[in-house]
């Protein structure tokens, strides 16, 4: 079977994301497992290069088809869109966010054409793209839009544990208002329904409880009762494989040891620190419901290293050997 082609935006150019590029695709592992492609800018790979000590050839295509895929080699679709003598290395600046927003959109379009397999995503700056007049806050907005995707459902995977969220960007408190038997019945169905797509056969999830001891049956408060437990009730009598509420602090130590495939996180944080206690490198977005596949590396452009050539390359090249691994399933 052939390899996956797995397409790789270069992110912000003033950030971290080319050096980890360069750093990830200078590993030989990468090829083993999937044949990259960078949608980016030649001048940023180079200067990269540069800050890390790194020589790889560089193969300019117009097409994922006339990549090389050779390790030692790293090809790109250049789309010339930064002055490098003008950019400005860990910077907010407007060449930045519009350069990272016409990486993602170019690479979008290529995975709606079935020209790429799959995409992982370097860092964006939310502050450049503001400078740049690009009308999104992150990856997740910019993808529901380009795909026409309703509330794409966010996924974490650490070593053996899963992890989706309920809710994302909003406050703790309209966390909790957004905690309802609807809510929760329908991200139940979805998780399950996503993870049979990245080819879990028979999938187990377990739903997080909100408050602490998941409420002690109304002791410290009553979203278990009245939301939480009735909703899983609902969709275990429709032989839905689904538990919960099972208190927070001890479920996502049971997922990670393999009670579970996944586990339902109602809010932001709840998910969050539980994987990246795990393993902070290696916690990987995955963005789940869309036309194509999308990991991502679960960190920012660190613009306060950026250029010094000491970005860990470890989350990217987890991203991308995520992809390829889940690619040829999505693809069925």
């Amino acid at each position: 079977m052939s390899k996956p082609i797995i397409g790789i935006p270069l992110g912000d150019p003033a950030g971290i994301g080319p050096e980890i590029v360069v750093k990830a695709l200078n590993n030989k592992e990468i090829y083993e497992n999937c044949n990259p492609i960078v949608i980016g800018e030649k001048n940023t790979i180079e200067q990269a290069m540069k800050f890390c000590g790194i020589t790889l050839n560089i193969n300019v295509v117009a097409e994922p088809k006339e990549g090389k895929y050779e390790y030692g080699t790293l090809d790109i679709i250049d789309l010339n869109n930064v002055d490098i003598n003008l950019l400005q290395i860990g910077k907010v600046q407007a060449m930045g966010g519009k350069a990272a927003f016409e990486y993602i959109k170019t690479v979008t379009n290529l995975a709606l054409d079935k020209k790429v397999d799959a995409i992982a995503t370097t860092p964006i700056n939310k502050e450049s793209f503001k400078a740049a007049e690009v009308p999104y806050i992150g990856h997740t907005e910019i993808l529901e839009d380009l795909t026409k995707t309703y509330n794409p459902l966010t996924m974490f995977q650490v070593h053996g544990l899963r992890v989706f969220f309920l809710t994302r960007h909003v406050s703790l408190k309209k966390a909790c208002e957004l905690v309802t038997k609807e809510s929760v019945y329908e991200f139940i169905n979805r998780c399950i329904e996503a993870l049979k797509v990245l080819g879990i056969q028979n999938p187990k999830l377990a739903v997080a409880g909100l408050n602490p001891h998941s409420g002690e049956h109304g002791l410290f408060g009553y979203e278990e009762v009245d939301e939480i437990e009735p909703a899983v009730k609902k969709a275990q009598s429709e032989n839905i494989d689904v538990v919960g509420p099972v208190p927070a602090d001890s479920v996502f130590h049971q997922g990670l040891n393999g009670r579970y495939d996944a586990v339902l996180s109602l809010y932001h944080d709840q998910g969050h620190i539980a994987t990246k206690m795990v393993d902070f490198d290696r916690t990987i977005s995955i963005t789940n419901n869309m036309p194509f596949l999308r990991t991502s590396v679960d960190h920012g452009t660190a613009f306060d290293i950026a250029g010094t050539g000491k970005a860990g390359e470890v989350s990217m090249v987890e991203a991308i050997k995520l992809a390829a691994l889940y690619a040829p399933n999505f693809n069925k």
